[in-house]
């Protein structure tokens, strides 16, 4: 047991060395970097595509993909016009810090604003792993019901925003957005959590407002 800790110590400390340079490069280029954590189906990709559509025109967006085979979510970013990487884990349920530095080789970092880090669908091993990014946001929908804050209590201690996905099926089930708030303000009480319907574009201006801000503060922070 006390080899296993020391090894785990040791990995997390040299993901840790490699996240702070990463961080560094991208305060130096005056990039948001956001990572994205979610379960498998929650609507990561498809909040992207939404994301792109509405602010593309004014924003420079870029996506790293991580899941463990194929490129299908990052080719659907890139049919919406945004640049986009996969990176394909064969069996890791998460990014780490040198992934993402790995990919960022196949990225033009001075022709963007923010770039995504979409994370392996998974809200346990991903939440362990820094990966340099200045948010994160965890993804919840409501199919998963509202017992995730209480279940997975590290994936929402990491976050910095919380977006509660698929608000439009609360009717059809016996989710409680009051229960999943209370639960997630327990863990961390200054936590917003943005209610929306990626699918039918509904609530999703709070989400944009934010990326907006963020945007303008790591711009303003840098010069």
């Amino acid at each position: 047991m006390t080899k296993e800790i020391k090894i785990e110590k040791n990995i997390l400390s040299k993901n840790d060395q490699v996240a702070a340079e990463l961080r560094e490069l991208f305060a130096r280029k005056r990039l948001l970097v956001l990572n994205l954590l979610s379960s498998p189906g929650s609507g990561k990709t498809t909040l992207l595509e939404k994301t792109i559509e509405a602010l593309g025109s004014s924003l420079r967006l870029a996506v790293i993909a991580g899941d463990l085979q194929t490129e299908r979510d990052a080719e659907r970013v890139r049919k919406m016009g945004a640049t986009a990487t996969q990176i394909e884990t064969g069996g890791a349920c998460h990014l780490d810090a040198r992934m993402v530095a790995v990919a960022l080789q196949r990225l033009e970092l001075d022709n963007m604003d923010v770039l995504f880090i979409e994370n392996v669908g998974n809200l346990v091993c991903p939440a362990a792993f820094d990966v340099g990014d200045d948010f994160t946001v965890v993804l919840i929908s409501v199919p998963e019901g509202d017992d995730k804050p209480g279940k997975y209590p590290t994936a929402f201690r990491k976050a910095d925003l919380v977006v509660l996905n698929k608000i439009d099926l609360v009717p059809y089930t016996n989710f409680s957005a009051q229960r999943f708030k209370t639960d997630v303000r327990k863990i961390r009480p200054d936590l917003d959590v943005f209610e929306m319907s990626c699918t039918k574009k509904e609530g999703m201006e709070a989400w944009f407002q934010w990326l907006k801000t963020k945007v303008a503060h790591k711009k303003g922070s840098a010069q």
